[in-house]
């Protein structure tokens, strides 16, 4: 304490009682029982009945010249006019719940990150130029705040983008929505978008706990803690070295450790202890994100941060279609998504705003789509249409009868080949995952011309229904039974880890313990810690990775990642890893299958050699693949690849074989693949 108090006294007196806040907030919560999640969810202030929304207070609606208020007794919202920037948060006792210490237009704000070919990137703010009121009564308020794009706008900063962003107050509700308008016209310059995101820069002194999931959330480092570490491999991670709160000491952060998958995105936020106070994005309906379910995303993150991302090139490089031609016009709706504030009477645990927090999550995803948006390029339930059917998986080498596609992720998308979508973002998609019989109901499915598209846990490859699905206002379409016939041209030899498009079954080394984020300790998404990706060269020091067919565990025996090996203190190498395995026969004139599944690829080139480690020209090599930095970014999966290698009888011998699988690239420590599933095939069989 002492220690602390003479750094305070070398600084400001705005951040000496902002630093005094911050640790009597810290110290604040060891009083209160992470055991308060069972707490009644009577002691909440936000939560109305029927009969109390209709003896709440009406919305109210303030114009100024350089503001807009709305207010509806529990949340007061200003709002920057005409440039549509959320300036000010007013709840519970407190003034702003966002940082007041930030720029007006660095508070709450939309931006996206572009550029035309071949030129450099630009940031735009997404400052709007005019300002209207689209709906003002006791019951609803929606705002509009709106900027047109001209050819002379091209030489600044500002996207070529038409945008209208939506702003929605209504009675009752502990919150506001918030959606966007986007639209290209045709003959606009190309460009590549690589990012849209709405943004909350949240108070630091009073925001300091965070919460992603039931397993992800804690107390979490101070913005000044970034500032005073020291930089690790990339600028996002950086280790701790002098916080404020001294057990964060030795810890790294990084805001890539709190992605999280699009399906698994629904509620995130931060809460404030005194008063207890919670912050939550909820992100009812997934149509408008892009790149299908399995996307990674950023989520909350040391600031306090809290976005909503509705596409990035993050977890997948400019692999995703971020390039938007002249040729072509387009529009799209992003959102609406809902910041919800809660809070708990003075003699109740504030942890408890998250359980409450999971509960409103599931009451606005019930309500989807809303009806109360006034946007006419925002369809209600009535005006979209149903997709059903069910879907079998027919693989006479694993079942001679067919089988139901047991929890398959069943979606809809923009027409393309199989397993486009996960690059898809100009489009909407809509995805559900069938029950244990195969069967799914795709709902709310908004006008427009689509191809089905499915990946089945357990089972390789991609299905693509061979016709177009059009959905109309309105209509159900039953496409019955479906059969995926996955790759398969053989029986199983063997096989290495399971197909579920992750490597996350495969061997996760614990962190040095130099580079330890606690939140992730023992935890099931450890893959998400720091410099995993250096530990492949402190384990295998002499030789490479050798797997035996029989013997060895993929779960112990297979790391996680096939990256490089450092040699060195800046240099590094390609390395090869071998699969050993016996066979009994061989047909020397049969054709033999490798079926190859990569999870992710950083700028690769995986080269795959039969019994010949040293011939020049490799049997197989996929060229240079992958952006999608999962290495890197703690991720288990990026975009997912899969390769059907012909394999020619006599590469293979009968006793000892050896497959070589060489990842080519060596320039840095994140170049690798990540495998999700390996199998060899013997010859087909009548």
């Amino acid at each position: 304490m002492q220690a602390l108090l003479s750094r305070m006294e070398k600084i400001s007196w705005e951040r000496r009682w902002g630093s005094i806040v911050t640790l009597l907030a810290m110290i604040i919560p060891l009083f209160f029982s992470l055991g308060a999640c069972s707490e009644e969810t009577s002691s909440f202030r936000n939560i109305w009945n029927d009969g109390e929304l209709q003896k709440s207070p009406g919305v109210k609606l303030q114009l100024e010249k350089h503001e807009v208020v709305m207010s509806n007794g529990l949340v007061q919202v200003t709002l920057a006019n005409p440039e549509g920037e959320v300036t000010g948060i007013k709840y519970h006792g407190i003034d702003n719940i966002l940082e007041i210490y930030n720029y007006k237009d660095k508070r709450g704000y939309w931006d996206v990150v572009w550029n035309e070919p071949g030129k450099p990137r630009n940031y735009d703010g997404l400052k709007t130029t005019n300002f209207t009121v689209i709906m003002n009564n006791e019951e609803q308020v929606e705002l509009s705040f709106s900027r047109t794009w001209n050819i002379a706008l091209r030489r600044s900063k500002a996207a070529p983008l038409n945008i209208d962003i939506r702003y929605i107050m209504r009675r009752g509700s502990s919150g506001f929505y918030l959606y966007a308008i986007v639209e290209r016209e045709q003959g606009w310059p190309s460009v590549y978008m690589d990012q849209i995101r709405a943004v909350f820069r949240l108070q630091k002194n009073l925001f300091h706990y965070m919460a992603l999931s039931d397993k992800r959330q804690r107390i979490m480092p101070m913005p000044e803690d970034r500032k005073t570490g020291q930089r690790l491999a990339y600028d996002e991670a950086v280790l701790l070295t002098n916080p404020i709160n001294p057990k964060f000491k030795g810890e790294v952060d990084d805001k890539y450790q709190y992605s999280s998958d699009n399906k698994d995105n629904r509620v995130h936020g931060w809460i404030c202890f005194n008063p207890g106070v919670g912050f939550w994005i909820i992100t009812p309906s997934d149509e408008f994100r892009t790149s299908g379910p399995t996307k990674q995303d950023l989520t909350s993150h040391v600031g306090p941060v809290a976005l909503s991302m509705f596409s990035s090139t993050h977890y997948s490089g400019r692999e995703v279609d971020s390039y938007f031609g002249s040729e072509k016009p387009w529009k799209k709706v992003l959102g609406p998504v809902f910041v919800y504030l809660n809070s708990v009477s003075s003699n109740a645990k504030p942890l408890t705003v998250w359980e409450d927090a999971k509960q409103q999550m599931l009451r606005e995803v019930r309500s989807w789509p809303y009806d109360f948006p006034q946007s006419i390029d925002f369809p209600k339930s009535n005006q979209r249409g149903i997709v059903a059917g069910q879907l079998q998986v027919q693989d006479r080498y694993t079942n001679e009868s067919l089988m139901w596609a047991k929890s398959a992720y069943v979606g809809l998308a923009a027409p393309g080949d199989a397993g486009s979508w996960e690059k898809e973002t100009k489009g909407y998609q809509f995805w559900t995952q069938a029950d244990e019989q195969g069967r799914f109901s795709i709902e709310n499915v908004r006008q427009g011309d689509y191809n089905l598209y499915a990946w089945v846990p357990g089972i390789v490859g991609d299905y693509k229904y061979n016709l177009n699905v059009t959905a109309k206002p309105g209509s159900t379409i039953n496409l019955g039974v479906l059969a995926y016939r996955p790759p398969r041209n053989g029986p199983t030899l063997w096989e290495i880890g399971a197909p579920d498009r992750s490597a996350a079954e495969f061997f996760v080394p614990d962190p040095d313990p130099k580079f330890l984020n606690h939140l992730l300790e023992n935890h099931a998404e450890k893959f998400r810690q720091y410099g995993l990706w250096a530990r492949y060269t402190e384990i295998y020091r002499y030789d490479d990775l050798k797997f035996t067919i029989g013997v060895s565990n993929y779960a112990k025996d297979w790391f996680f990642a096939h990256v490089t090996r450092k040699v060195g203190n800046s240099t590094y190498r390609a390395t090869t890893w071998q699969i050993v395995f016996e066979l009994d026969n061989v047909n020397i004139r049969g054709k033999y299958t490798l079926q190859l599944a990569l999870a992710a690829a950083s700028y690769s080139n995986l080269q795959v050699r039969f019994n010949h480690p040293r011939v020049r020209r490799p049997h197989f090599s996929t060229g240079a693949i992958g952006k999608d930095n999962a290495i890197a970014r703690h991720g288990i999966h990026g975009l997912y690849r899969f390769y059907g290698i012909d394999v020619p009888g006599y590469l293979l011998k009968r006793g000892k074989n050896v497959i070589y699988l060489t990842q080519a690239k060596g320039m840095d420590a994140f170049q690798g693949v990540m495998y999700d599933y390996i199998r060899l095939e013997g010859p087909p069989t009548m």
